[in-house]
């Protein structure tokens, strides 16, 4: 476990500059679309899923709206009230609002913002819309510049609590008797995502609402949180998933890894002068650490028809531990659990020894690469299913 130093925790924001406040416009995905509050032209279809559903507001700060005009007002309120971005969330697939939401809690000079006040009818909830509206509040506010994405609610609110972390946000803790909210004391429950942590949670959207995750009958192959599943084990060996903030101490593992090769494949290892910021973002990367340190790194190509081991490093000081074998028995094991029944990787053609060690774990050649400057040799494993 590394320390961190009050120079870690309290570092200068080179570079920083306040964000604007959020305006409000219309956020476009591919199954909803987001669009500034108007009860002029969002009322009738919002009235028509949520009016007398009084359980959804169980846990709102505001009581039910018994009327169309009452939740008119509710809605006129919305739009006139200041520090706050509401929309109502439109299904693109019959054009209609089934639910909204704020940006709230705003606060530029600091970075901050929050999703709250969401409202789902229950025709929306559960679906694809209801996910994506999160996603593009998440990519809307931090394309701006902000830091940090914050999620509250009740901590009775169990519904709530298990969709923050199936979003991927944080759990921070609990400001007990927060507030009083319709009489009664409301304890909250505090989530988060950081910018350097953004990258990798809108992957997992990205990839838990893309068409190909789901059957023709709209149900889906693989859940948003196996997508964003945060810590993992290899052996006895505790992994997490790498955010931007790791981009250095994984450039420095795979120097440190990778640059002995170099002496005999002739070029620099493809590993080794990647960009990490970028394969952060596109990849799943499973860090291990130790006492002192970054020990391993696991870089998987994930892709809908191919699950690819791109690169496996381990700091020189932990060899010997059978790390790296702990790690290529999780990439199998991650696979699996991502629906793939084989695993790809390929390495340098002059790596004879690292060529043998795969094979010994059970993966054969598939063919060769012969590239401007190298030439790749390609493996594959194909994977024992069951059931």
């Amino acid at each position: 476990m590394t320390t961190q130093t009050a120079t870690d925790a309290n570092p200068v924001l080179e570079g920083w500059t306040v964000p604007p406040f959020p305006p409000a416009r219309v956020l476009e995905g591919r199954y909803c679309r987001l669009e500034p509050v108007d009860p002029a032209r969002h009322l009738d279809d919002i009235w028509a899923v949520n009016g007398g559903h009084d359980h959804i507001w169980q846990w709102m700060p505001a009581h039910p709206p018994q009327t169309r005009e009452a939740y008119g007002e509710l809605l006129a309120m919305m739009a006139a009230k200041p520090g706050i971005v509401p929309f109502a969330i439109i299904d693109k697939a019959d054009g209609k609002a089934k639910g909204h939401l704020w940006l709230m809690e705003i606060r530029p000079e600091h970075g901050v913002f929050e999703v709250g006040y969401i409202t789902y009818s229950p025709v929306l909830q559960k679906t694809r819309v209801a996910t994506e509206a999160i996603y593009l509040c998440g990519d809307y506010g931090f394309s701006l510049g902000y830091r940090r994405f914050e999620w509250k609610c009740n901590n009775l609110n169990e519904p709530s609590k298990r969709a923050a972390l199936r979003f991927g946000f944080q759990y921070e803790g609990l400001f007990r008797q927060h507030q009083v909210v319709k009489g009664r004391n409301r304890d909250t429950a505090w989530f988060s995502i950081l910018d350097s942590e953004w990258p990798v949670r809108a992957q997992g959207f990205q990839r838990w609402l893309a068409p190909g995750n789901f059957d023709a009958d709209g149900v889906q192959k693989r859940s948003l949180a196996a997508f964003n599943r945060p810590f993992a084990t290899a052996g006895a060996t505790a992994l997490r998933r790498a955010s931007l903030a790791d981009v250095s101490a994984i450039l420095a593992l795979k120097t440190a890894a990778y640059l002995p090769n170099e002496s005999i494949i002739g070029v620099p290892s493809l590993p080794r002068i990647a960009d990490y910021a970028r394969v952060v973002a596109e990849h799943e990367v499973w860090l291990a650490e130790g006492e002192h340190g970054l020990e391993a790194a696991l870089v998987l190509d994930v892709a809908p028809d191919k699950f690819t081991l791109w690169s496996i490093a381990v700091a020189p000081e932990a060899a010997g531990r059978r790390l790296a074998t702990a790690l290529m028995a999780f990439t199998e094991t991650r696979a699996g659990e991502l629906g793939h029944d084989a695993v790809h990787l390929f390495t340098h053609a002059k790596l004879t020894e690292r060529i043998g060690w795969y094979e010994r774990l059970g993966y054969v050649t598939t063919h060769h690469e012969e590239m401007a400057d190298r030439r790749a040799t390609h493996m594959r494993k194909l994977l024992t299913t069951t059931g």
